[in-house]
């Protein structure tokens, strides 16, 4: 239940231009979470990596464990607002551990950190003309899958490039998930032709809310972010989206809105996994790559 007493969830998207001076994104993030907090939102979300977004060298620097002081600065805010936040990801390195993680979490209104999900998919590509990202050259992915409760509503977890992986949303929805939360970096070559499209498929497919908090406008040294924040119903509607800019968007997502499309469209429930195969191919590869 919403704590003003309705069924519904009065969710956030905080849309960010992040760059490569980390208190001053921190300070954009807080001044977010209050602007979201004052119009009556139980649960805003931020960005990915919306701490640091610059030139690489400046990313293990800007790293912290989880929880840090960044974490601590969002459950502050959490506490005096009563909400949720979700963190958006930011780096994280851990004691004793050589890795870096792109890492996503969730403070409850007590302020205790109820979730964390380290990104599985990185970043690997080379686009048209001489962009490329290299996300695996700095951070380690992560193998966790996760579903969370907030407000007793079953919420996943992914980031970004996840969203081109449609198993670990099937995933999501499959362990009780009715809404799945994606902060996003998208680049703006991807994000014009395949951001929407792949929200509303995700939210489509697997008949959950999809909330999505993105990066926009240009970055350090020189790339571009999409931006277009968005909360998607499970009918694959866009029920709330941000303009070009630094802002908050925001919407009502209704629990009983997914019983009833799963009613109408039984997608889920008439799955047949006894009929699922990968093709061999597949499966020699998976293999290939564990050493099998």
């Amino acid at each position: 239940m919403h704590r003003n007493g309705s069924a519904g969830l009065h969710v956030a998207v905080a849309q960010m231009n992040s760059g490569a001076d980390k208190e001053a994104n921190v300070v954009s993030a807080l001044d977010l979470i209050d602007r979201a907090a004052a119009a009556g939102v139980r649960l805003v979300a931020l960005p990915e990596v919306w701490a640091y977004l610059g030139p690489d060298d400046g990313n293990r620097p800007s790293a912290e464990p989880i929880p840090g002081p960044i974490t601590e600065r969002l459950a502050e805010r959490a506490r005096r607002h009563g909400i949720y936040v979700h963190g958006g990801s930011i780096l994280e390195v851990a004691a004793g551990d050589p890795g870096m993680y792109n890492t996503a979490f969730v403070i409850d209104p007590n302020g205790d950190l109820i979730a964390r999900y380290r990104k599985v998919h990185m970043f690997d590509v080379d686009l048209a003309g001489d962009e490329s990202y290299r996300e695996s050259a700095t951070v380690t992915p992560g193998n966790e899958i996760v579903v969370t409760e907030i407000d007793g509503l079953p919420v996943g977890l992914a980031t970004c490039y996840d969203l081109r992986f449609p198993e670990i949303f099937r995933i999501l929805a499959l362990r009780g998930a009715k809404a799945i939360i994606l902060p996003a970096a998208f680049t703006t070559t991807t994000g014009k032709d395949h951001w929407e499209p792949l929200i509303r498929a995700r939210a489509i497919e697997n008949q959950v809310y999809m909330i999505a908090s993105a990066q926009w406008g240009m970055h350090p040294p020189g790339a571009w972010c999409y931006g277009r924040s968005m909360i998607v119903d499970p009918w694959g509607t866009v029920v709330a989206t941000a303009a070009d800019g630094v802002g908050v968007a925001s919407a009502v997502i209704e629990p009983s809105r997914v019983d009833v499309v799963r009613r109408q469209v039984p997608s889920l429930a008439n799955r047949r996994p006894e009929a699922y195969r990968w093709p061999e191919e597949a499966a020699a590869l998976a293999a290939s790559r564990l050493g099998v």
